[in-house]
């Protein structure tokens, strides 16, 4: 793969950042992004509506709070009326993504203007359709992981579509849409290492993970309770998942830990790296938006009940299949309870 092949050449860069510029400008997938159906009013059939705020400041667990959100929508409301308000060129939605998540946010350099393309922006695409009318609609920003949900509060954009796990502690500072794709964290090493997983194999190892993520959460919390062993050195985060990816591969960690999802997605990228033992958690994926915004948040949910049925299958197979597996159903969100109120 190209990064494999980069490898060598990488090593006279100034620098890891440079290193990563280039990893990811020579990602090349070129693949068309669907268009999907407007979606319908209403709720799927099983789904319960309950009663209860988004975030909840005590006896929050991560398992409940992943499945629940406000109830979908199709009406506007203040927030999607500024959107709609803008004028001329800036009447687009703005959104935070990822542009070096091969397969879920990234430049293919052989589309004209490098053009973003992956999972995640598919679903930029549909949510623009609907509160626009327009899938282009849309004004992308690059946001590192560690800067979601600063750039959600700040008002630099309406919502982030980036692989972002639904959390309790982040529902505490921004509101996410249902979820809409199901992952867990795993490790990713060279396939020459006596790495095994996520066990003690990983004692006197150095792991890369990316700042500000649920990865580095875990890891932190595990090695203080003795699940991992205290001599894992987890010291290494870096802004954005890839360049962890171009840390193993310099042999300067022995290990990355991420989102098993992202994770096969960089071991297609290097074919001498692998994903070592199972995923030891569960997690899910939501489009995070300011805490205020009920509004953005019940329209973008009335969305993902269409495409989840009309979208987000083609999506699958044409950007994770390869990586994943053709069966979609270990990655299909759960069934969400919706909430009453804001």
């Amino acid at each position: 793969m190209y990064a494999a092949r980069a490898r060598a050449s990488l090593r006279g860069w100034g620098g890891v950042g440079a290193m990563a510029v280039l990893c990811a400008l020579a990602l090349a997938f070129v693949l068309l992004l669907p268009r999907t159906q407007a979606p319908h009013e209403g709720r799927p059939a099983g789904q319960k509506v309950v009663t209860g705020s988004q975030a909840r400041a005590d006896g929050c667990k991560d398992s409940e709070a992943q499945k629940q959100t406000l109830a979908p929508s199709g009406a506007d409301g203040p927030t999607i009326d500024a959107i709609k308000a803008r004028t001329g060129a800036k009447r687009k939605l703005i959104v935070g993504v990822d542009q070096n998540g091969y397969h879920w946010g990234y430049r293919d350099p052989n589309t004209e203007g490098a053009e973003l393309e992956g999972f995640d922006i598919d679903l930029v695409h549909k949510i623009a359709q609907d509160i626009l009318g327009d899938p282009d609609a849309v004004q992308f920003k690059a946001i590192p992981t560690s800067q979601r949900i600063p750039a959600i509060q700040d008002g630099r954009v309406d919502m982030v579509v980036r692989t972002m796990t639904i959390t309790c502690d982040r529902l505490s500072q921004v509101a996410f849409s249902a979820p809409y794709f199901k992952t867990g964290q795993q490790v990713l090493a060279p396939k020459s290492a006596a790495v095994t997983g996520y066990d003690d194999s990983l004692a006197h190892k150095k792991v890369c993970t990316a700042a500000g993520s649920t990865a580095y959460t875990k890891l932190d919390a595990d090695r203080r309770t003795g699940e991992l062993p205290a001599s894992t050195d987890i010291s290494t985060t870096v802004p954005n998942q890839l360049d962890c990816l171009v840390r193993l591969q310099l042999g300067e960690v022995d290990a990355v830990v991420t989102d098993g999802a992202l994770a096969a997605s960089q071991a297609a990228q290097d074919p001498t790296v692998e994903l070592k033992g199972e995923a030891f958690t569960t997690e899910y994926y939501g489009v995070a938006m300011k805490k205020d915004a009920a509004d953005l948040v019940r329209r973008v949910n009335h969305i993902l009940v269409d495409y989840r049925a009309h979208g987000w299958q083609a999506s699958y197979d044409k950007w994770l299949s390869a990586t994943l597996g053709k069966d979609s159903a270990a990655s299909e969100p759960p069934a969400t309870r919706y909430l009453r109120s804001s």
